[in-house]
């Protein structure tokens, strides 16, 4: 064999190679841009499952399945349209839309300030919304619209004192959780106080905001609901940017253009109300908003807002089908099995979290 044959032979044998990993570059980018689109899709259909549940094993009354299709449209009769359309579609929704307004704000705090823990039922942004919502509810004796309105400027007040506290002296990110923890237990007690003036009724009625709770969901909260989420997602998109050069640190984010303090105020803003409408419904369902975030962050590498807003409607979906029907749980309200799932997950976060420097 040539010198010539011998170098043509290597140049082919080089070019193969070549061709070989470029080939092998494009199928792991094409198996990347995959992956994240079949993780999603794997988390909705949990979402449409637990949603499917609530529809067909909710309560205790017992349905036909060829009862439902015309009772899902109100088209039912009797028993199966009460059941269905008043009773269990609505909270089917409910738990829909309140997993994903509490993911959505725990993942945008979290982002925030840079640190898991700093989540809404954790620094006590929840716990302010409950003390607005029951000032309403024992002041006023009013509901609707007006304990809404009461549980986001509990929620709100709550947020910017807990953020002015933790911000003074360059304080390390467990000053938030700390001072967040004060904060809470503040409201608690405000919100405890409060119920000390409240007849029966009221006091009854405040429960739902101290324990969680999915019953009695009614369809002008859903439309309320959808609403608050639509607008959020909208917002989430446009701040996005801002989200994540704020996991860099306030210098590089100044660095990159970013309006550090204006960003933060924004975000601030948006992630309280979210938890606030969310809690004025439901109640402060315990670590929806905590365990959404990280929960996507492992399925997805790059994950964001709007995965940990779908991660937290199939977690709440799931854990209100069982507490309404698992064996030797149910029935209790869904923020006492919420409770007990997401302690063991708290202590593992803080076992596992590095001191911050």
């Amino acid at each position: 064999m040539t010198a010539a044959t011998e170098a043509s032979t290597a140049g082919r044998d080089a070019e193969d190679a070549v061709a070989h990993l470029v080939a092998g570059l494009r199928a792991e980018r094409r198996s990347v841009r995959r992956r994240p689109a079949v993780t999603l899709a794997g988390v909705g259909a949990v979402v449409l499952i637990g949603f499917c549940a609530e529809i067909l094993v909710g309560g205790t009354a017992d349905i036909g399945l060829a009862e439902i299709p015309g009772a899902l449209v109100g088209q039912g009769s009797g028993l199966a349209d009460f059941v269905i359309f008043e009773t269990r579609l609505p909270r089917a929704l409910t738990a829909l839309l309140v997993g994903a307004l509490f993911g959505l704000s725990g993942v945008v705090c979290q982002r925030l300030f840079s640190n898991v823990l700093a989540t809404p039922d954790i620094i006590g942004v929840s716990a302010g919304a409950s003390a607005g919502a029951v000032a309403v509810l024992v002041g006023a004796g009013v509901g609707g619209l007006a304990v809404q309105a009461g549980a986001v400027l509990g929620a709100v007040a709550a947020a910017a004192l807990i953020f002015g506290l933790s911000r003074r002296g360059g304080a390390s990110t467990y000053r938030l959780v700390l001072v967040g923890i004060g904060v809470g237990a503040c409201c608690s007690a405000i919100t405890s106080y409060l119920l000390t003036f409240a007849d029966s009724t009221t006091s009854t009625r405040a429960m739902r905001w101290m324990i969680g709770s999915l019953a009695g969901a009614r369809w002008d909260e859903v439309v309320v609901l959808a609403v608050v989420l639509g607008a959020a997602m909208a917002a989430v998109l446009l701040i996005g940017p801002d989200l994540e050069t704020l996991r860099l640190g306030d210098l590089l984010s100044a660095a990159l253009g970013t309006r550090v303090q204006a960003a933060r105020v924004g975000v601030l803003l948006l992630g309280a109300p979210l938890a606030a409408i969310a809690t004025s419904v439901a109640g402060p369902v315990a670590f929806i908003a905590l365990v959404a975030g990280p929960i996507a962050a492992r399925l997805l590498a790059r994950s964001g807002p709007l995965p940990a807003a779908l991660v937290g409607a199939a977690v709440l979906l799931l854990a209100d089908v069982a507490a309404q029907t698992a064996p030797y749980v149910s029935p209790v309200p869904t923020g006492v099995l919420t409770g007990l799932i997401g302690a063991p997950v708290l202590v593992l976060l803080l076992l596992h979290r590095k001191a911050d420097a």
